[in-house]
């Protein structure tokens, strides 16, 4: 028996193959203990799956739908007749010398992708279960493909603000060229939030049932059908720890030149945006050696 064996491994292909397979590199997975390093560099090694996981999610949500991706155009859109009519006609909101319309279409459209990159971020880990629960890869992943599911969107509804800016015959500036740093800065306060209520998705479903109070009272707390300007000077850099305020007055600076720039405000905002990212990467990569275990 043992002369057989030995006869087997020795063929050429047998000896090939076993060569072959010691050279091959082993990952050893061994849970973080006490602070852990976040290891971005892992990402870009699984820049596939990330991107793969991103198109998954377009495909599904616009599965055995009628309209398509006209839903990125029609919320939106639809949602701006309700502000201007509601607000713009019958309490006479101010809107800095800009057709209303306009000026809460401009806002609408980077709110759009913050809170559906927010909805999707904080519950991807738990709609995910399957696929954590069966093979190794970084965890990030998951709510950082989610948020970027949201540009699809934005770049489908974007258009109708360059139609309009020229419907109301509005040039803009050299101040257009910031609008990527904008839409960065919307996917970055996403994320930012997102990490921290997907990981507490998973230890309390909670978390869900509030989301959609979340995003509407957030709403209505930033300048979508009013003006940043209606908020007292002395009180705006204060206004700015709410960080969609400094993104949606970011929008209009860039994109509609009668617009006041956000001054102290936007950096109030990106300087929170920053602290609740850096904390929610590191509280996510802490808590994702739960996650198998508990979701």
């Amino acid at each position: 028996m043992g002369d057989s064996v030995v006869s087997v491994l020795k063929q050429p292909g047998v000896e090939q193959a076993i060569g072959f397979a010691a050279e091959q590199p082993y990952t050893v997975i061994r849970p973080s203990r006490g602070w852990v390093s976040l290891n971005l560099t892992e990402l870009w090694h699984y820049r596939e799956l990330l991107f793969f996981l991103a198109w998954r999610d377009i495909k599904v949500r616009y599965m055995q739908t009628a309209l398509g991706a006209a839903w990125a155009i029609l919320q939106p859109l639809l949602s701006m007749m309700v502000l201007t009519i509601f607000f713009g006609r019958l309490a006479k909101v101010p809107s800095n010398g800009i057709p209303y319309p306009l000026f809460a279409y401009t806002a609408l459209v980077p709110w759009q992708l913050f809170a559906y990159a927010l909805t999707e971020s904080s519950n991807s880990v738990v709609l995910n279960e399957r696929l954590i629960t069966k093979i190794y890869f970084p965890r990030l992943v998951i709510p950082l493909a989610s948020v970027l599911t949201g540009l699809v969107d934005f770049m489908i509804a974007f258009p109708l603000v360059i139609a309009m800016m020229i419907w109301y015959h509005i040039t803009p500036t050299l101040a257009v060229l910031t609008l990527p740093l904008f839409l960065l800065f919307t996917m970055a306060t996403a994320l930012a939030v997102g990490l921290w209520l997907s990981a507490l998705n998973v230890q309390y479903r909670d978390v869900r049932h509030t989301l959609t109070f979340l995003v509407q009272f957030w709403m209505f707390a930033s300048p979508v059908a009013y003006p940043s300007t209606l908020v007292p000077a002395r009180w705006r850099p204060l206004y700015g720890l709410n960080p969609m305020a400094g993104v949606i007055e970011g929008f209009r600076w860039a994109l509609l030149r009668k617009s006041p720039a956000p001054g102290p405000m936007l950096a109030v905002s990106i300087l929170v945006t920053v602290v609740i990212l850096v904390g929610g990467l590191y509280y996510f990569r802490r808590m994702e050696k739960t996650f198998a275990d508990v979701v």
